[in-house]
């Protein structure tokens, strides 16, 4: 059963106004420095630390979770900025999936300067859940911190494991082949999706990312049968009105204990 009122509290929470709440305490940030790449971009961190017991979420957060928001308008001399997001783990949140992080995460991020060589000045909110037995939004704050190049940086290894721990790409995972069958249902419509590619561990789950927000997919039923892994999700929006879905605007990670495949469109 699609769980729409899951949907709709989390698109409530997003977006309200996030103020200093009594639970920030339970998470702290700050930006890692970094180094700079061949191409003038610079490298840098941002390093969550959760209370025991408290987890937060990934860009997809699943059926219970917030997704993460960042807003930079406030930084000087910043063209682009990339988040590159390592892989998740699948909670059971009071009998509904959540995907994200616990205890401690570094997000690695990609700072593309608008006048190359000159330092950025990184001013940024980004607004969070955080869960443990309640799960609330909360708004961290980073004022004006300074990303320059110089002479003596060398690679930071937490920044380098994060992005070694990222979902690596179909190929690389032995991805041959993956398709998708769309068929309406009472809901909205049902998706099914096949990968053939080797096990990606014992416990193997999937998301979807749709390139509208406001399409919803389900928690989805999984099946294998040697080579070929069967995802079938349920897909609908907030309003319940009809939808197109732009297949080529798909977008499916693949989770295992150890391993996650990053796979876009719906191949053929």
């Amino acid at each position: 059963m699609i769980r729409l009122s899951a949907l709709l509290c989390a698109l409530i929470l997003a977006a309200l106004p996030l103020r200093a709440n009594p639970y920030g305490d339970m998470v702290a940030l700050r930006l890692v420095p970094g180094w700079q790449m061949p191409d003038g971009t610079l490298m840098a961190g941002l390093e969550f630390r959760l209370a025991k017991g408290w987890k937060t979420y990934w860009r997809a957060p699943g059926d219970a979770g917030i997704p993460p928001m960042f807003d930079w308008s406030g930084s000087h001399n910043l063209a682009a900025i990339g988040v590159h997001w390592p892989r998740p783990e699948v909670f059971d949140q009071n009998g509904m999936r959540s995907i994200g992080y616990q205890g401690h995460v570094i997000l690695p991020l990609s700072v593309t300067p608008d006048r190359a060589g000159q330092p950025v000045h990184l001013t940024g909110r980004i607004d969070i859940g955080i869960c443990q037995n309640v799960c609330v939004p909360v708004q961290l704050d980073l004022d004006r911190v300074t990303l320059a190049a110089r002479a003596d940086q060398r690679p930071v290894p937490a920044i380098l494991t994060a992005l070694a721990d990222q979902p690596v790409p179909g190929h690389k995972a032995g991805l041959s082949h993956h398709d998708c069958a769309v068929a309406p249902s009472d809901d909205g419509l049902t998706l099914t999706a096949r990968f053939t590619l080797p096990p990606v561990g014992r416990s193997e789950t999937a998301v979807v990312e749709t390139a509208d927000p406001m399409i919803w997919a389900s928690e989805p039923r999984m099946s294998r049968k040697g080579k070929t892994l069967t995802a079938t999700f349920e897909l609908m929006t907030v309003t319940g009105q009809p939808f197109a879905l732009d297949r080529s605007g798909l977008r499916f990670t693949l989770l295992g204990e150890k391993r996650a495949v990053d796979i876009r469109g719906c191949g053929g």
